[in-house]
């Protein structure tokens, strides 16, 4: 193949940007940050499940741009409240909340409940080139511990540790976080898809 796949990757949040270019393969794809691009429309996400928003996110963006897009919704769901904060992962604690706003939260919100706090994280990658969406799912098992602990994750990273390990994924390096992540796992699946869609080998 002679000429790179474009894509723009729906996303002002350059942690999760850094990830996803990663995981793609630099020699067949273009990954190009949304933040390259002047008066990009503010994206309302009121869909009720991860696939919806994405999907809202990277039709939004190709109606802008007119160029094949990549989006994900992703966020996390504990057993012991009902499933929260779920879409809302990212605005738990309210429209301008921190991470570490959010983490407080959810950490107040499981005081009251027995160990382990069962909890997954869940991504849902989607591409859209204006005529056809391709969509692929992610998924990290884990649980919530108590202190939060690590540098080097962003979001929830730093209080959930994934099943089978003993540290939490902002304690793991990028490489290993890359390799199990629910992110990972969703977006190197649709880089397959995509490839399979340009007929690509």
């Amino acid at each position: 193949m002679n000429k790179k796949i474009k894509l723009v990757f729906a996303t002002l949040n350059i942690n999760k940007f850094n990830e996803v270019k990663k995981i793609f393969d630099s020699a067949l794809f273009d990954i190009i940050p949304l933040s390259n691009f002047e008066g990009t429309p503010e994206i309302i996400e009121d869909g009720l499940t991860f696939e919806e928003n994405a999907k809202i996110k990277a039709g939004s963006i190709y109606n802008f741009l007119k160029i094949p897009v990549i989006a994900d919704d992703s966020g996390l769901i504990v057993e012991q409240i009902n499933g929260m904060p779920g879409v809302y992962s990212a605005r738990y604690a309210g429209e301008n909340a921190t991470d570490k706003d959010n983490n407080d939260l959810l950490l107040f919100e499981l005081m009251d409940f027995e160990k382990p706090h069962k909890a997954k994280f869940i991504c849902s990658a989607v591409f859209f080139d204006g005529k056809n969406f391709i969509t692929t799912d992610g998924e990290l098992a884990g649980e919530i511990i108590d202190t939060p602990k690590g540098e080097n994750g962003f979001g929830y990273d730093p209080v959930f540790i994934p099943e089978g390990y003993s540290k939490t994924l902002a304690e793991l390096g990028s490489g290993e976080k890359n390799r199990i992540s629910h992110r990972a796992i969703a977006f190197q699946k649709l880089e397959k898809e995509i490839l399979n869609y340009y007929n690509v080998s």
